[in-house]
């Protein structure tokens, strides 16, 4: 598929655009490529590079990592993700990207997105809307690491990326593939990976989920999101569709 035409279907998901905000990103210079898994795509304290990533296949993660050598992830980023639209503005990143699986991504001119952004009001909003789900997503996250147990976090986490894999046709209803280790899950919840792996045996136990290496199977979808206080709203799933 056309990049250009990838980057207006993705806008057009958030607001719909005007015909001269189409021909202008039209002319909007991007490229697509792959990039391996463990690259560091955004390093925090660094420049914003001169290239803005939207994701289009492959999982990466947002993290910052405290002064004593722990990280935490603040974000999984999945096929329709812009991989550093923080910094489309600001003029030092403060956390990192990185690749967590391969990844395919459209790489688009940094600069001129931002003329674009200023010039042209629908693709102003269509990337202010994506930037306050994002800001949605966070929150939630916080408050799980905050003020949820460890099954609890485990259990939200485990719905929240079943309802965006399903929402963007990259797994079946009830099926998660979750490419994450127990300690990067620890690095998400806030938990050792010893807690994950006795967390994510209960939930086992209690006939919530099946484990069959990176693939999780949602048994009781209601129980689970019971089990997690899981509530899609903050999601906003309605501003939401498929990439590919």
């Amino acid at each position: 598929m056309d990049v250009t035409a990838l980057l207006m279907r993705k806008l057009n998901m958030r607001r719909e655009l005007s015909s001269a905000a189409c021909e202008a990103l039209a002319a909007t210079a991007s490229t697509q490529s792959e990039v391996a898994a463990g690259s560091i795509l955004v390093r925090d304290g660094n420049d914003p590079t001169p290239v803005c990533s939207l994701l289009i296949e492959g999982l990466a993660i947002r993290y910052k990592i405290t002064s004593g050598g722990n990280r935490q992830i603040v974000a999984v980023e999945t096929p329709g993700d812009f991989l550093d639209l923080q910094h489309l503005f600001l003029k030092v990143a403060d956390h990192s990207v990185e690749a967590l699986t391969p990844l395919r991504v459209v790489k688009i001119d940094r600069a001129h997105l931002r003329t674009l952004a200023l010039e042209y009001p629908e693709i102003g909003e269509a990337l202010w809307t994506e930037a306050l789900i994002e800001a949605s997503i966070m929150r939630e996250w916080l408050a799980n690491v905050g003020r949820r147990e460890g099954r609890m976090r485990i259990a939200h986490l485990l719905c929240e990326l079943a309802r965006r894999e399903e929402a963007i046709g990259m797994a079946r209803r009830d099926t998660l593939i979750l490419p994450l280790t127990q300690e990067q899950i620890g690095d998400i919840t806030g938990l050792t990976a010893i807690h994950v792996n006795r967390m994510l045996k209960a939930l086992v136990a209690d006939g919530l989920i099946e484990q069959s290496g990176r693939q999780i199977l949602i048994r009781d979808r209601e129980g689970l999101a019971a089990a997690g206080d899981f509530n899609p709203r903050y999601l906003h799933l309605d501003q939401v569709s498929a990439i590919a």
